[in-house]
């Protein structure tokens, strides 16, 4: 199941990855702006540390904040990130969308730093923003192989 091509993080991945890649760097912009409208309000149970300052991801301009947990075996992803920031709230949105539901294991092989480029939002965002989608696919590996090390 882990590592396998055919996991189910993967497949959703690639079809969200198949409907980036015939479109030009506009188009994939608003595809992403309509990603970020998708992107779920903060759970109550998180504001409170949200408000504290809990789980931001500092490498990021944008006031980032994720919750990478394993529940009953499956990544469940939230993640608040403003509507004034509505490239990265997009961002956050497709990974919430293709990894929550899934085996840490599958995230894990999925989740490869060559996603902002398979994306092609490389060519539609400058580099500051690249860096920091780069920064929050980071911080969803790192929690996941602290949880499997756990």
């Amino acid at each position: 199941m882990g590592g396998n091509v055919d996991n189910g993080a993967a497949a959703k991945l690639d079809a969200i990855v198949t409907d980036f890649a015939d479109l030009d760097p506009r188009e994939r912009l608003e595809l992403l702006l309509e990603f970020s409208e998708k992107l779920p309000p903060l759970p109550a149970e998180y504001e409170a540390q949200r408000a504290a300052g809990v789980n931001r991801v500092h490498e990021c301009q944008t006031p980032v904040f994720l919750w990478v947990e394993v529940k009953d075996g499956l990544v469940e992803i939230h993640g608040d990130v403003p509507p004034e920031s509505p490239t990265v709230r997009g961002f956050v949105s497709i990974l919430q969308d293709a990894f929550s539901g899934m085996p840490p294991e599958d995230v894990l092989a999925s989740c490869s730093s060559n996603l902002v480029q398979r994306l092609g939002l490389v060519e539609a965002l400058g580099m500051l923003r690249v860096r920091g989608l780069h920064a929050i696919l980071h911080y969803i590996r790192e929690r996941l192989r602290r949880s499997a090390a756990n």
